[in-house]
Formats: structure tokens, C-alpha cells, sequence
């Protein structure tokens, strides 16, 4: 039987990556962003070929009102649901001393409202029926207050309470939730980022997410070395911590 997955934030990055490595893998695959010329080129080489296929929806995740109809017509031309991956997000420079509230706003409503507004639909219908798949791309910048980007630190923060909180709501029911904690990764939203240590390139990571997903993780590291590190960054006291250049 093929499964079916959407992928909200597909148009580059980690999400093109891992539709295509899902795609490769035999699911049906529906593509979601913003740009649909970068969704046509995603999904134009996996029709075809003995894969089940690749599906392009334009969307914008700061649009909530409208993700239920496009929620509601991705599962009807799939035909039902097993996976939900939210990798849609957004990191604009922030300089040492700037503080803008639009660039905030801009920052959640991508990576956090966008992300409720789409994996409380998919938590609806994998209740109804006892089984499923969620996962969310996090960041170990969620994993501590740093002080190079606030904002983007508070939305993976928040995305990580917010999938821990699903699991705990769903996994009685069937349903697996699983939170990603990327370190860095190449994509078009790092370029020119001077720090990247231990960086992989998106393929590498969208294949380390793809066996998360196989072994049913909770929460995994990307690549699994950030465990450890991570571990030992969250023990650090805030008074030491405050004092480091994270």
C-alpha cells in the first residue's frame, strides 16, 4: 500500500530534500510553499518512473485561514494521510543591536503559528484514525536563549513545547510526534553564515530525518553528535552562559 505525506515548506532546503528522499522511498508526496516555479522543478522529476509521484500546492503558511481548505484538498487528492513533516521557517539577520518587532512577528507567524495551524489539522484526523505520523523541524537553537537571534531561538522553543505537548496528547491514540533538532545544515536560509560548525548538507540531514521517522523517534538530533553537545550546552547556568558567545 503507498503512503501518502505533505510536506508544508518544500520549495528548498531540508523540505525539498526530504520530499524527494520520501518520494524515492515510495510515498505519494505532496509538496507545499510559496513559490511555485521552485514546486515545479521539485516535482516534475519524481512523476514518473515507477514512483508513486510528487504533488505541487502554492501556499503561504502565514495564510491559517486558509490551510484548512488546502489541508482538506491535499488529503482528498492523496487520498488519505500518513505522515505530516513541517520544515516551512524563516531566519533573517538580525544585527547586535536591532530589535524589530515586524521582523518577530515574521518569525513566528512562519515558524510557529504556521506550524499550529498545520499540524492541529493533521493531529484531528490521525485521532479519528488512531494513527499517523507528525513531525516537526526544530533547531538546537530552540535548546537555549541565544543571543544572536531571540526571536528564532523563542519560535523553535516554542515549536519543540508545542510537538511535545501533541505527543503527549496523541500517543495514547496511535500516533507518533516527532521533533527534529537540526544543527546546522547548507541551505538557502544559512548562506553566508559565518559560524556553521559541524555543518552537513540538506540531503544528508533529510536521510538522517527520514530513519527518525522509521524508528519512531521522540526527539532526534541531526546529526546525532548534537545530542551530547546539546546535553552539555543546556547544563550550562545562565549566569555562565550569558557570559559565552553563542
Amino acid at each position: 500500500m503507498i503512503k501518502r505525506a505533505i510536506v508544508v515548506g518544500a520549495s528548498s532546503g531540508i523540505g525539498a530534500a526530504l520530499v524527494r528522499r520520501l518520494a524515492h522511498a515510495g510515498y505519494k508526496v505532496a509538496a507545499v510553499a510559496r513559490r511555485a516555479d521552485a514546486l515545479e522543478a521539485l516535482c516534475a522529476p519524481l512523476n514518473g518512473n515507477g514512483l508513486p509521484g510528487a504533488l505541487p500546492y502554492v501556499h503561504d503558511v502565514r495564510d491559517t485561514g486558509g490551510a484548512q481548505a488546502m489541508f482538506d484538498r491535499i488529503v482528498a487528492d492523496l487520498d488519505g494521510l500518513d505522515l505530516i513533516v513541517y520544515a516551512a521557517g524563516v531566519m533573517p539577520r538580525v544585527g547586535p543591536d536591532e530589535y524589530d518587532i515586524a521582523i518577530d512577528r515574521a518569525i513566528i507567524e512562519v515558524n510557529v503559528t504556521g506550524a499550529m495551524a498545520w499540524l492541529d489539522l493533521a493531529a484531528k484526523r490521525f485521532l479519528v484514525q488512531r494513527g499517523g505520523t507528525i513531525v516537526g523541524i526544530g533547531s538546537v537553537a530552540g535548546d537555549r536563549g541565544r543571543r544572536g537571534n531571540p526571536a528564532y531561538c523563542a519560535s523553535k522553543a516554542a515549536l519543540h513545547t508545542f510537538l511535545e505537548a501533541l505527543r503527549n496528547r496523541l500517543s495514547q491514540h496511535g500516533v507518533q510526534v516527532i521533533t527534529i533538532k537540526p544543527g546546522p545544515v547548507h541551505t538557502p536560509m544559512t548562506e553566508g553564515l559565518d559560524k556553521m560548525p559541524m555543518a552537513i548538507d540538506a540531503d544528508l540531514a533529510a536521510e538522517r530525518i527520514f530513519a527518525a521517522i522509521a524508528r519512531k523517534a521522540q526527539t532526534a538530533y541531526v546529526p546525532i553528535q548534537w545530542a551530547p553537545i546539546m546535553a552539555a550546552v543546556r547544563s550550562i547556568p545562565s549566569v555562565v552562559f550569558r557570559r559565552m558567545n553563542f
